[in-house]
């Protein structure tokens, strides 16, 4: 970390002295970094430049999952969905994100019922009454990244798969409370993870959320199986996705060999994830994309 004067002008751009910027809140990391915590290196501080930047292109990512939103239903294949993705993505003059992102062939995620994540739509997978699906949307604007999905129940579906997606959004809730500046990921992952166990769930281990904005994956990793005090500090400025994926039954996944890329759950069982796009502020935490 680059040692700054007090009257440098601050490193985040936003024209300020240092002590009149960051300063105190840097002193404050490191006051916990002394005592042994995880704290967030300067480059995973957003500056208010850059969260502007990242709201614009959450906001196509926005509008891309209202309109799947809205003509998503039995019948289509989720090829159909891709399309619409890259339609709508591109008329607003963005990129999806994970069109050819090391390798991957389509401009959406699509998970249907045991699909874990990372689905690839196929025109021959056909949405059926009763399915759930968790739709991943992923959005570049000049050069700044956006992340959110949400689950979608097609048609009437069983009780079993209601609670499933419901809990799961649950969880996303509670552990977005807990999102505060001096807190810590550990508060956030608590708070999912019990309430997914309270209602007879389990949370994927081995995959997480992740820091965004001027990458699609940045640090920090986020888990969901950690405790409240424990992992990185949340500081003001860092940016990261909230989306636990749940599993009906065992909470161990497998990767289709075929593809390399589509995680299924290890019995079989129903899964569902929900995804928010999260920055710490001053004061709490705000919801950049949904």
């Amino acid at each position: 970390m680059l040692k700054l004067g007090r009257n440098d002008p601050c490193w985040c751009g936003s024209g300020k002295k240092y002590k009149q910027c960051h300063e105190m809140i840097e002193q404050r990391i490191w006051q916990y970094k002394r005592q042994g915590h995880e704290v967030p290196r300067r480059d995973m501080l957003k500056t208010p430049a850059q969260v502007e930047k990242i709201r614009a292109s959450a906001k196509v990512n926005v509008a891309v999952l209202d309109y799947v939103a809205e003509h998503i239903r039995a019948g289509i294949s989720t090829e159909e969905i891709d399309r619409w993705v890259y339609d709508v993505t591109t008329s607003m003059g963005a990129i999806p994100a994970p069109l050819n992102y090391e390798g991957f062939p389509k401009s959406v995620c699509t998970s249907v019922n045991d699909v874990v994540c990372h689905g690839i739509p196929d025109p021959k997978e056909i949405l059926q009454e009763g399915d759930i699906i968790n739709v991943d949307v992923s959005t570049i604007l000049n050069g700044y990244f956006s992340d959110s999905s949400r689950m979608f129940c097609i048609g009437q579906v069983s009780p079993e798969r209601e609670k499933l997606v419901r809990v799961v959004k649950e969880c996303v809730e509670l552990g977005l409370k807990e999102v505060k500046p001096w807190g810590f990921l550990g508060d956030m992952s608590q708070a999912v993870h019990d309430h997914a166990h309270a209602n007879g769930y389990h949370v994927v281990r081995e995959i997480g959320g992740h820091g965004v904005g001027l990458q699609f994956h940045e640090d920090p990793w986020v888990g969901y199986c950690g405790k409240r005090g424990t992992d990185m500090l949340l500081v003001p400025g860092m940016m990261f996705t909230i989306e636990p994926m749940v599993n009906a039954g065992t909470h161990e996944v497998w990767v289709d060999e075929n593809n390399g890329w589509t995680v299924r759950t290890g019995d079989g069982s129903d899964s569902a994830q929900w995804e928010i796009q999260v920055l710490v502020t001053e004061d709490g935490a705000e919801v950049i994309s949904w």
